[in-house]
Formats: C-alpha cells, sequence, structure tokens
C-alpha cells in the first residue's frame, strides 16, 4: 500500500468515526421520541407514599 492510500484509509476512517456514532445518535431519539409520543402516560392509582422498613 502506497503512502497516498494509507493517508487516503486515515482519513476515511476518522470520518467514519467521527460521523457515525452521530447519525446513530440521531436516529435513536428520533425513534425514542416517535415512542415517547405515541404511548400514553399511566397514573398510578395505589396513593401509598410510605416506604417500607425491613429493620
Amino acid at each position: 500500500m502506497s503512502l497516498i492510500d494509507g493517508i487516503f484509509m486515515t482519513l476515511l476512517n476518522t470520518v467514519a468515526c467521527l460521523a457515525l456514532p452521530k447519525l446513530v445518535s440521531v436516529i435513536m431519539s428520533a425513534k425514542s421520541q416517535k415512542t415517547a409520543s405515541s404511548t400514553s402516560t399511566l397514573t398510578s392509582q395505589d396513593s401509598n407514599s410510605e416506604i417500607p422498613s425491613f429493620s
């Protein structure tokens, strides 16, 4: 492999390592927003807020 090929592969790898995590983050946030907007919030009927003591 020549020096130019090595430099090209290094730059390509750098771009991929910087761009792919951002792309995955955008896709996952869009997916979670879609899921969050489609689910309804559930309210608990149990109003007992005491913490049991095991001592």
